[in-house]
């Protein structure tokens, strides 16, 4: 097999691999994307898609990437129906408001146009403090499909298989983008890598506009609310370590009463669906690019948590930087 110096294969084909794959080749590079599913069939199209870090470390860079996500996502609610972004106004609650900053991310509350500290009236009964903000938020599903779209546009291609290890992926592309996500596990070998499982029932919208989140970045359990066209996504879970895929009833009952207590319509709103993801998380993100054993360059991009859609364009520019780094001179 002869291997070009500008091919790149990216490993994974959700929301980090495809964004990562559209940025390479935009600038240039022939690019492949393996993936054992289908895009529709990833943790990606499960997630609830706000543009807010959520359970991802180290917060500095988190902010850095998920500012300059905001900034895409913004420019893509310019066209909703073909990028499935959005800016919808919403509500998140502080659950440590007496801490001078907060969750760790006081950088991303000063940077997001418009954000502000909410009013009493504001929020739901018992909350201290929270934040009122405009953001994106982002029909998962259709942004898959528009990624897939805009991949091709710019040349680049989508294989449905699996690699066996990262040394027999080097034989094919010289430069390797690692999206592979929670299968990074297996892959790299990385056991610091861990599934953090959600749980979220998909009902009828009765009228709901605006987004509300209730989640402390260490709590099992969490309460969201989130408009998209195809209805409202209520949550959910956030359980370490836990493998499981199939929707457990009584926890999804629990989801709908607790989104029902800020918004008492739900309770009545018919269910569509019920779905399972496990965030592929980590004590830190993994971006950095190694030399493997054959040569090959690999840019590691996973163990993005619960912030995968948010930081996904960040990181994407991050990755297209550390492979021109690699290929200038000297």
């Amino acid at each position: 097999m002869t291997i070009h110096a500008n091919e790149v294969l990216v490993i994974g084909g959700g929301v980090t691999g495809l964004t990562s794959a559209v940025a390479l080749a935009e600038a240039g590079h022939r690019v492949r994307v393996a993936s054992r599913e289908a895009a529709d069939g990833t943790t990606s199209a499960v997630a609830g898609g706000l543009c807010w870090p959520y359970r991802i470390r180290p917060y500095e860079r988190a902010v850095r990437w998920s500012l300059r996500s905001f900034e895409v996502f913004e420019a893509l609610a310019r066209r909703p129906a073909e990028t499935g972004s959005r800016m919808v106004t919403g509500t998140m609650t502080d659950p440590a408001p007496d801490r001078d900053d907060g969750d760790g991310l006081a950088a991303w509350y000063d940077a997001v146009p418009g954000l502000r500290r909410a009013r009493p009236d504001e929020l739901p009964v018992g909350c201290r403090a929270g934040w009122r903000a405009r953001t994106p938020l982002v029909d998962m599903p259709a942004h898959l499909r528009y990624l897939e779209g805009r991949l091709r546009d710019a040349g680049g291609t989508v294989e449905r298989r699996g690699l066996a290890s990262l040394e027999a992926a080097g034989q094919e592309a010289a430069v390797l983008v690692n999206c592979s996500g929670l299968g990074a596990r297996e892959l790299v070998p990385d056991p610091e890598v861990h599934p953090v499982q959600g749980q979220l029932v998909i009902v009828e919208n009765p009228g709901i506009e605006e987004w509300y989140v209730s989640a402390d970045p260490g709590a099992d359990e969490t309460t969201y609310v989130l408009p998209q066209p195809y209805g409202v996504v209520l949550g959910g879970t956030a359980r370490a370590h836990s493998w499981g895929r199939e929707p457990d009833p009584a926890v999804a009952e629990a989801v709908v009463a607790r989104c029902a207590r800020r918004f008492p319509a739900l309770a009545r709103a018919r269910v569509l669906a019920h779905k399972v993801g496990l965030r592929p998380a980590r004590s830190a993100v993994r971006l950095a690019a190694e030399r493997l054993p054959g040569g090959a360059l690999c840019v590691h991009n996973y163990g993005h948590g619960g912030a995968g859609v948010t930081v996904a364009w960040g990181c994407a520019d991050e990755v297209a930087a550390l492979v021109r780094e690699a290929a200038l001179p000297g």
